[in-house]
């Protein structure tokens, strides 16, 4: 029986302004300004609505200072799904861009790495380095949520079905995952903060944030071998994104691409 194909989308909800050595483990000092793109990723088929992170609310955006464009919950109604209708989230860590705003999602089961809740309740939490991308109150929300029935932990590899599936990959943080979702162009890869940038795992450049720096370069070995090619990965917050792919329809542009179409933009790295 073949695998039914998942549509598959960027929305772009929030950005952030930066410079190039600001995110880079290894730069340049005279390297240009470089932005961020923060997104949430929908992927759907007959039968299943999967969400791949939730973002963070206007609150967080205002206390971090970062410029939310719109809530990423709500923009789903621009794609024609509802936030009820999602019935899997897949966190693929628990910072605060990508684990906000749980609570709304009250129809949905969670999809974490078990190490990933670990890391986040645990000692490494001490530490302001590495607590400072967590926000308590969402972390607490997940485990509010782990009382309910609503959280599904994996450890490694896990599958939500036969065209969507999880794989641990950590490095970034102790349990980040990255999402491998069937599409009609083939099997795309949601690199989430496995690789920030394009640059990341087609130029071997890990960014400054990270947890474990093996992890990480070992992570873009995965995430090329799990991705149908080069051009079937998806950085977690590259603004040319945006520029490389189709937006749905023409209301719809600088909001959301479609991710299950072809590249219509050559990528240049």
């Amino acid at each position: 029986m073949s695998i039914v194909p998942y549509e598959l989308f960027a929305l772009h909800y929030a950005t952030r302004g930066g410079r190039r050595p600001e995110y880079f483990l290894s730069h340049d000092v005279h390297d240009e300004p470089l932005s961020i793109n923060y997104y949430v990723w929908l992927a759907r088929r007959p039968g299943h609505v999967c969400l791949i992170d939730t973002g963070f609310n206007e609150a967080t955006g205002a206390r971090r200072r970062r410029a939310l464009l719109r809530d990423p919950i709500d923009s789903l109604e621009l794609l024609g799904t509802s936030a009820d209708q999602v019935q899997d989230v897949v966190v693929t860590h628990l910072h605060y861009d990508h684990a906000g705003n749980v609570e709304r999602l009250q129809n949905a089961q969670f999809h974490l790495q078990e190490r990933e809740m670990q890391y986040a309740t645990g000692r490494h939490m001490t530490q302001n380095v590495l607590n400072a991308p967590y926000d308590a109150g969402e972390v607490g929300a997940l485990v509010r949520s782990v009382f309910q029935g609503r959280v599904c932990f994996h450890d490694g590899d896990g599958q939500l079905s036969d065209g969507l599936t999880v794989h641990h990959v950590g490095g970034h943080t102790m349990g980040l995952q990255i999402a491998r979702v069937y599409t009609k162009r083939g099997w795309v890869v949601l690199a989430s903060d496995a690789s920030t940038f394009y640059d990341g795992y087609a130029c071997c450049q890990p960014t400054r944030l990270l947890f474990s720096l093996p992890e990480t370069l070992r992570g873009f070995e995965r995430i090329r071998a799990l991705a149908d090619s080069i051009d079937h990965v998806i950085p977690g917050h590259d603004v040319r994104v945006m520029k490389t792919y189709a937006p749905p329809s023409s209301d719809l542009e600088g909001i959301a691409v479609r991710l299950d179409d072809a590249p219509h933009t050559p990528l240049s790295i």
